[in-house]
């Protein structure tokens, strides 16, 4: 009977060191691409991933696209991808998936023009679809996932 007790207790004390605290999830904004008083959070810290906002090619502070056309919002989505994900602690090489919406997916082909500036090898998982409308009257949004490994 005492072995049974021994066993029943190994277990007890292995499910309770085996249990982790539930990671804290952080509602982050760092004010260097949305303007203040929008209601959203720029990104959300779960442990070590973190999810981004969709990104529409903004001018940071504001809330006016930049002028040119789909590729010049897709340079300035992935530059604002970029800048939100640094003031986190996060690269663009941690970037694990990628959601894309465009407001016209017969331009596809452009649009990935310019992704490949500013991704590399090897991509992240991707997803992509027309819609037919954006925040703004954008022509493309993107939101993203990053992962930090940590060892």
């Amino acid at each position: 009977m005492k072995s049974w007790n021994v066993i029943v207790a190994g277990l007890i004390l292995s499910s309770v060191v085996a249990a982790k605290e539930p990671e804290a999830v952080e509602f982050l904004n760092s004010g260097k691409v949305y303007p203040a008083g929008v209601p959203l959070s720029e990104a959300v810290r779960v442990g070590n991933t973190l999810y981004l906002s969709g990104q529409i090619g903004i001018q940071p502070g504001t809330l006016k696209l930049v002028p040119g056309g789909l590729k010049e919002e897709t340079a300035q989505t992935l530059i604002n991808i970029r800048t939100s994900l640094e003031a986190h602690g996060f690269s663009m090489r941690d970037v694990i998936k990628c959601t894309v919406m465009l407001a016209d997916i017969t331009r596809w082909g452009d649009f990935n023009e310019i992704y490949k500036t500013h991704f590399s090898a090897p991509y992240p998982a991707r997803s992509a679809l027309g819609a037919s409308g954006l925040a703004l009257g954008a022509q493309v949004e993107v939101e993203c996932v990053a992962h930090k490994v940590t060892k």
